[in-house]
């Protein structure tokens, strides 16, 4: 059993990057062998030397919808953000998240805020509350996913948000957001957060991928809201997981054993990507595989599809960290995280990223 404040680290907040870097491919890239052994400090954009002909990367493609959203109460114009979850079937119901949560009820009715803030004619009313859930019922529009292609914001994750705003930046996001909170070979939508590693790929880098004689296949694993759920438990594997719905094609399943029996190297691109491999059966099945997952690996896990990992820097306890930990063990995680805090480099969603090399 791990103990979750074993996973704890200190990070000074300036570290937080709450902006993409420049370019996609220009952020920094802590090169690490499985024994935890730093072997290098690259750019993501070097990916391609640090793998070897035949080894095969798997990336995550699913599409973050524009989920965050603004609206104030209809009778006394007090303001709440909200996240998109889903819908439950009828197109007019969704199941969100909103803050602050403790000011609404049941039966209130609110009316939604368009990008620039300004009021549209888009309303709806709270029908339900379960946890740290609410089931709202859309009014005046045809349906939750064509008001939020008109209002929604990129769902950027609460810390980035937190870090804008101490500079002063009130705003939700800003343009630039809506194309770099997304990766460039992002296909079917569905996502309330993006897979993050796959940020830092550009078109050229995966034409470099190529070059270099890797292949890749893609998965879908659309990332929910749970993927910022601090473990509160004493132990990791006491933190129950949140449903999400992955899918893997035939010709990625094909793409795994063919690297495998030529001796070549599975390399995941994020830990989503990871999730979704370690949730299929071995041996692996044949014909195309979907389902939900609510797998947590921990140090110990065996991993069995997965020899390399390409990962952002995480928050603190998360399950996300535990996951890195199964590749090199804790000890050498955080300590490849003092090194990355004492070399500067940026944390979390669009920050830098560590490889894993197999």
């Amino acid at each position: 059993m791990l103990r979750t404040d074993a996973l704890d680290y200190d990070l000074p907040p300036h570290l937080i990057a709450a902006h993409p870097a420049a370019v996609r491919d220009a952020s920094r890239m802590m090169v690490l062998e499985r024994s935890g052994r730093i072997a290098a400090h690259a750019r993501s954009r070097d990916l391609p030397e640090f793998l070897r002909p035949g080894d095969a990367l798997i990336l995550n493609d699913s599409r973050v919808i524009p989920a965050r959203f603004a609206a104030r109460r209809c009778d006394t114009g007090g303001r709440l953000e909200g996240l998109f979850l889903r819908t439950p079937g009828d197109p007019l119901l969704a199941a969100v998240l909103l803050r602050p949560g403790s000011r609404t009820r049941v039966g209130l009715e609110y009316r939604i805020e368009s990008r620039d803030g300004e009021m549209t004619d888009s309303r709806f009313t709270i029908v339900e509350h379960e946890g740290d859930q609410w089931l709202v019922r859309l009014d005046g529009a045809p349906s939750w996913r064509e008001v939020l292609e008109i209002a929604g914001h990129a769902p950027l994750p609460p810390y980035i948000l937190s870090r804008r705003r101490r500079e002063g930046d009130v705003h939700l996001d800003v343009p630039e957001d809506r194309e770099r909170y997304q990766t460039v070979y992002a296909g079917p939508e569905g996502a309330v957060a993006a897979p993050t590693a796959g940020l830092h790929f550009t078109a050229d880098l995966l034409a470099a991928c190529r070059g270099r004689g890797l292949s890749e296949g893609f998965v879908t694993l659309h990332v929910g809201a749970g993927t910022f759920k601090p473990v509160e438990t004493e132990y990791v594997e006491e933190h129950l997981m949140h449903d999400e719905w992955y899918s893997v094609p035939r010709s990625t399943l094909s793409l795994l054993r063919r690297t495998r029996d030529a001796g070549g190297r599975i390399v995941a691109v994020g830990t989503t990507a990871v999730r979704t491999l370690e949730s299929l059966a071995d041996p692996l099945p044949t014909e195309d595989e979907s389902g939900s997952t609510r797998l947590l690996i921990t140090p110990g896990c065996r991993i069995r599809h997965v020899d390399g990992l390409l990962t952002n820097f995480h928050l603190p306890r998360s399950t996300l960290m535990a996951l890195v930990a199964a590749f090199i063990g804790t000890d050498a995680l955080l300590a490849a995280y003092r090194e990355a805090v004492a070399r500067s480099y940026r944390f979390y969603s669009y920050g830098d990223c560590m490889l894993i090399l197999p």
